[in-house]
C-alpha cells in the first residue's frame, strides 16, 4: 500500500505543543528541512510502493528524514530512533507537526524500508540532502 501524504494542518492543539512554536526556527536541522525538496524525494521513493491492499505504509518524509539523520550523524537505526524520541528538531525534520513521546514505527521498519527502496532511491535521498546542505552551507 502506498504511504499516505502528511498534510500540515497549521492548527493548534490544546493538549500538544506545536514544534514550530517551541524550537529555534534558525536551527540547522530546521533550515535543512525547509530546503530539502521533500516532494522530489516522495516521487522518487513512491514508485517503490504498490496500490495493493495491506498495511498503510509510513510517510516517506518520516522514513527519508530518519535515514538522512542516520547517515548525516553516522548513527545506527536504534540510535537515530532514540534520538528522534528525545529531540524535537529531529521530529520537525521528519515532518512532525506536534511533539511526540513515542516513535511511530518499530526500529526494524528502517531496515525493511531500505530494502524496499533499493540502492538507487537511497542514493537519490543522500544526494538530495548533500546538495541542500552544500547549498545552505551547513556542516
Amino acid at each position: 500500500m502506498k504511504p499516505r501524504d502528511v498534510v500540515e494542518t497549521g492548527q493548534s492543539d490544546m493538549f500538544r505543543s506545536r514544534l514550530d512554536q517551541i524550537i529555534d526556527m534558525g536551527h540547522e536541522k530546521v533550515v535543512l528541512a525547509q530546503q530539502i525538496d521533500w516532494q522530489f524525494l516522495s516521487e522518487k521513493c513512491g514508485g517503490n510502493y504498490s496500490d495493493k491492499p495491506g498495511h498503510p505504509a509510513l510517510p516517506i518524509r518520516l522514513m527519508a528524514g530518519l535515514h538522512i539523520l542516520k547517515y548525516a550523524d553516522n548513527l545506527s537505526d536504534e540510535e537515530v530512533c532514540l534520538r528522534w524520541v528525545e529531540n524535537p528538531y529531529c521530529q520537525y525534520f521528519c515532518g512532525e507537526e506536534f511533539f511526540s513521546h513515542t516513535l511511530p514505527l518499530d526500529r526494524s521498519s528502517m531496515t525493511r524500508w531500505r530494502q524496499r527502496m533499493g540502492e538507487e532511491s537511497i542514493q537519490a535521498l543522500l544526494m538530495e540532502s548533500l546538495a541542500v546542505a552544500v547549498k545552505v552551507e551547513l556542516r
